[in-house]
């Protein structure tokens, strides 16, 4: 099974919409897909469950069907800091037990993409980050960058961030996420000057109001972390 962990230079910055058209890319090969978001915040009760948009369509496009609770071990209702809201709870964010609900999984697919929160630093309480999480579960990492103003310095000091965890980098996305961006090209050429490769995609400003098709739009503009990374580089 090939896993990835997903994370990216900032909140809203399209990591679920990456992750979804991963799986969706994943899944036009025929092959079975599964998405896992550990932590989520911001969800509405519907008929005494909660769901959370960004679940729902990680769901939506795995091919594999679990119960929901098996795949986020740690969901709130509100929509904020999730540290903080784990604290208010009593609780703690703890690593090892997500660590060990990505490893019950294990088998289960052929592909399973993990979607990180927030930025690749977040606070995760008990002064653990986003970075202890990902060296917890040793996965490779894909990295999403919402490109807007400040996305270059944004971008450098998250790669360097991983680099420092001596964990892999499977490669980095670029999306653009604001409309009005000026010196686009610039800026995405500057990526490709000062970041390690390779770049699995560059997702141009999708502005369909449905997220589905905002998914399938922007699996058309990725690669694959696993193929080979000279056809990935010459493209």
């Amino acid at each position: 099974m090939k896993t990835c962990f997903v994370t990216g230079t900032d909140t809203e910055i399209g990591k679920t919409l990456v992750s979804s058209a991963l799986l969706h890319l994943f899944g036009q090969e025929g092959a079975r897909t599964l998405g896992v978001k550990p932590i989520a915040s911001g969800a509405e009760d519907r008929d005494g469950r909660l769901h959370n948009e960004d679940l729902d369509a990680l769901a939506r496009h795995s091919t594999v069907r679990l119960a929901p609770e098996r795949l986020t071990p740690y969901l709130f209702q509100e929509a904020a800091a999730p540290h903080i809201l784990a604290a208010q709870a009593g609780n703690y964010l703890e690593p090892a037990l997500i660590q060990q609900t990505i490893q019950q999984l294990n088998g289960q697919a052929d592909y399973m993409v993990v979607e990180g929160v927030g930025g690749f630093m977040l606070p995760l309480g008990q002064g653990r980050t986003g970075v202890d999480l990902a060296q917890t579960l040793q996965l490779p990492l894909v990295l999403v960058i919402g490109v807007r103003l400040g996305a270059l310095n944004h971008a450098l000091l998250t790669v360097q961030a991983i680099r420092a965890s001596g964990l892999p980098l499977l490669g980095w996305i670029a999306n653009c996420i604001d409309p009005e961006m000026g010196y686009l090209q610039e800026n995405l050429q500057t990526l490709h000057d000062y970041l390690p490769g390779p770049c699995l995609g560059v997702i141009p400003r999708l502005d369909s109001p449905n997220l589905d098709e905002r998914i399938q739009q922007a699996a058309q503009y990725l690669h694959s972390p696993w193929v080979d990374q000279g056809r990935v580089n010459a493209g």
